[in-house]
């Protein structure tokens, strides 16, 4: 875990860039995206906006939402809204998409990993959440919610609103739902999220 402001910094970005292009390696993958990503997909089908242009949309749009919520932005999380479009649009250009379900799989593995991988990078770079993690937990503090609930809420509806403007929704957005959590919890403690040991936390 880097503790020097430099070396923080370059995880940082590293997480943003590896997080907006594993996004990109699961759109080629064609199987279906994380709910986020289908809003976004939903979004640039019916408008002239890029998926990459959508992404940047949505986060400053949800990132507005944390005023009456009381929430606070990192640098982290105003860094994300910039850089995850702009390198998901980088993949999406340098990427093909791919054809049958022995290329699609092992594809969208891989961006699964690499966002979870991702992840772990940015958020234990320690710059602040996500504008989308920042809301999930700004709402919790005020409504007192149980988490899952206020996620499954948020995650639900953007989901829907995609699906409905024709983002894709497969096998690999249940395959998201089930799986980013625990692999997550793999790579949070990997690059800087660590539960405190009995010891530590006895007084």
């Amino acid at each position: 875990m880097p503790t020097s402001l430099p070396l923080r910094l370059l995880q940082l970005l590293l997480g943003l860039f590896l997080y907006g292009f594993g996004a990109a390696v699961m759109i080629r993958a064609a199987i279906g995206v994380a709910p986020w990503d289908v809003l976004s997909q939903g979004i640039a089908l019916q408008t002239p906006l890029s998926f990459g242009v959508a992404t940047n949309v949505i986060g400053a749009l949800v990132l507005l939402l944390w005023w009456p919520i009381r929430q606070k932005p990192g640098l982290g999380t105003v860094l994300k809204v910039l850089l995850i479009g702009p390198s998901a649009q980088f993949g999406l250009w340098l990427l093909p998409q791919v054809q049958g379900l022995a290329w699609q799989i092992p594809m969208f593995i891989c961006g699964l990993l690499m966002v979870a991988v991702a992840t772990g990078l940015y958020i234990g770079a320690r710059f602040g959440p996500g504008p989308r993690d920042g809301l999930m937990t700004g709402l919790h503090a005020r409504t007192g919610w149980p988490i899952w609930i206020v996620r499954s809420a948020i995650e639900g509806t953007v989901l829907l609103i995609g699906w409905w403007l024709g983002g894709n929704v497969g096998v690999g957005t249940l395959a998201f739902a089930l799986l980013i959590g625990p692999l997550c919890g793999v790579t949070l403690p990997l690059f800087g999220i660590r539960k405190p040991s009995p010891a530590a936390a006895t007084p």
